[in-house]
């Protein structure tokens, strides 16, 4: 990340004849084109996000993805350092989270509490992060990532839930009949009542919980039996598949198209706002 963004890629050392970048303030409403991914939009703001400042892009079709201010921009065929507007009040801090709650400004972290939720797998828990995470450290709630739920009952036991030591877990595709149902099933039963929770959405994958239209669809497409899911969702959407490589990028362009929770399924929603529940209760 800090090679792809930390530097001009239009006068980099190779090239120092090449065209200069001019500094340029991203005002609001300014087309622009990041030269890495090619993604053109219009500024829509820029804030401070995870220790950088960044600046916010809208396309024509109203998705959005965020990119660090500086370098590696183009407008109206010329390479711009795009930079914060100058001479503008601090910006108001938000009266709420990205999960919908009540901001809490100035607050610490919790301590982590003993409690744990967990998910199945990296882009589970990165979309956690994006909407709950203010949240869950508000609260003080870990969540940690599963590499599948095959092994949850034994996992569940090792974990040894109890007094003040509660565990949920959120499950893709927990429906009636399935495999997953039973795998929960047998998770609960290898903890004292009470203090397991297993819930989880109907969908084959979390990216199905993010509203379709966020990436330019109707809806999900179906993928025919045979063919893995999410390789067959990119070659709907005409995205590069080779690789896990290019999963992982679409998955990176899916979640920056998510702004709070009003772009996830209601599905979704309700089954982490119950986890959350019940292990700060």
């Amino acid at each position: 990340m800090s090679e792809r963004y930390g530097r001009d890629v239009l006068a980099g050392p190779s090239s120092p004849a090449g065209p200069v970048s001019t500094p340029t303030p991203a005002e609001r409403g300014l087309v622009v084109e990041e030269v890495g991914t090619g993604w053109v939009g219009a500024v829509v703001r820029t804030e401070k996000s995870g220790g950088m400042h960044v600046v916010v892009l809208e396309d024509r079709r109203g998705r959005t993805r965020t990119f660090p201010l500086g370098p590696g921009f183009w407008v109206d065929g010329r390479p711009v350092e795009l930079v914060a507007p100058a001479g503008r009040p601090a910006p108001t801090p938000p009266t709420r989270t990205a999960s919908g709650s009540v901001a809490v400004h100035g607050a610490r972290a919790r301590v982590a509490r003993g409690s744990r939720i967990w998910v199945e797998g990296k882009h589970d828990a990165e979309l956690v992060e994006k909407v709950w995470g203010d949240d869950l450290r508000l609260e003080g709630v870990v969540v940690e990532m599963l590499d599948g739920v095959d092994d949850l009952a034994a996992a569940v036991r090792d974990f040894a839930p109890g007094d003040g030591r509660r565990l949920g877990v959120l499950v893709d595709h927990l429906v009636p009949g399935s495999k997953e149902s039973r795998i929960a099933d047998d998770a609960l039963r290898a903890a004292p009542r009470g203090t397991v929770m297993v819930l989880g959405h109907p969908y084959v994958d979390v990216w199905q919980a993010v509203r379709p239209e966020r990436i330019g669809l109707e809806a999900w497409p179906r993928v025919e039996r045979g063919t893995e899911w999410k390789r067959g969702i990119l070659a709907h959407l005409g995205w590069p598949a080779a690789d896990q490589a290019d999963v992982a990028r679409a998955w990176q362009r899916i979640l920056g198209t998510v702004r709070d929770y009003r772009d996830l399924e209601p599905s979704l929603l309700g089954r982490v706002e119950e986890l959350i529940d019940f292990v700060t209760a």
